[in-house]
């Protein structure tokens, strides 16, 4: 019997197989390449028998000796450092906010892990160091603040939210919808509207609009139009909207007002959390 065919130019035997005129030549692996894979099978073996691998028909799965996880292995490895956290947590839940802003360790603590956790909830929202977005999420860096800037105002509003159903202690105001409602005609609301341009010092007075101004908007917004913290009606002369400060975005207001809904954080977040992030969000800039 004849033995394997020789290729002519690199000496080697071929497998005997050929496709269009070109011949395999038979070049088996590496004796060490071989030895490698068969380890790692040998090594997936014994894997098996000692971790979690095969998926069982009638539910779960094989754990393997030890009956180790991933998931167990990582709370363990979070409850391990929850309890080397403990020592602050226990702190920043028993201080009271205006010390812990005198507590220069407690307070770097504190900021820090606010910066997390606004990351992690709030800056979808806020915008990442809270510069805000576009349709309403208010920028938290300026000194501008629809319900107060100190730290037991941010609190509240972390805690209970703006105009949620979640949380019957939650912010609310509701500016009426002039226009959509019949309460004022379009006339009337352009006549408002200069009057408060006139109150920015970007336009002359009209005496209708003052007039309009005095009887629906001086309650909340103030004679001068400087708002209410206390209830929830921003500041109106100064160069920060919400939702727009042009002639047609301020008329489209007044007409028919966007409110924008936050969510409470109480029961998402824990106590030490919320002061944390309170904290955070005081000394972006813009706390009172």
């Amino acid at each position: 019997m004849a033995g394997p065919e020789v290729d002519r130019l690199t000496g080697t035997a071929t497998t005997g197989h050929e496709w269009d005129g070109i011949r395999e030549l038979n070049t088996p692996l590496p004796k060490w390449w071989l030895y490698v894979f068969y380890a790692t099978i040998l090594f997936s073996v014994v894997y098996c028998f000692f971790r979690p691998a095969w998926p069982l028909p009638w539910g779960g799965y094989t754990t393997g000796f030890g009956s180790w996880s991933s998931r167990a292995d990582l709370n363990e490895r979070m409850a391990a450092l929850e309890q080397e956290r403990a020592v602050w947590m226990d702190q920043i839940r028993d201080t009271p906010l205006d010390q812990i802003v005198n507590n220069p360790d407690l307070l770097t603590v504190a900021t820090v892990g606010g910066r997390a956790i606004f990351g992690d909830n709030c800056a979808p929202c806020h915008g990442t160091g809270g510069v805000g977005r576009p349709g309403g999420f208010p920028v938290l860096l300026d000194d501008d603040w629809i319900w107060g800037g100190t730290l037991g105002d941010i609190h509240t509003t972390v805690t209970h939210g703006i105009r949620n159903a979640a949380d019957p202690d939650a912010r609310l105001s509701q500016m009426p919808a002039y226009g959509a409602d019949g309460i004022l005609t379009r006339e009337q609301i352009a006549a408002v509207t200069d009057h408060l341009f006139a109150l920015r010092g970007a336009g002359p007075e009209n005496p209708a609009g003052k007039e309009i101004w005095a009887e629906n908007c001086a309650a909340c917004h103030g004679d001068l139009g400087h708002g209410n913290p206390e209830l929830g009606a921003p500041n109106l002369v100064d160069q920060i909207w919400l939702y727009g400060g042009s002639r047609a975005e301020i008329m489209a207001q007044i007409t028919k007002p966007r409110h924008g809904v936050m969510p409470p954080w109480a029961g998402r977040l824990t106590d030490e959390q919320i002061k944390q992030v309170t904290l955070y969000v005081h000394q972006l800039g813009g706390g009172q």
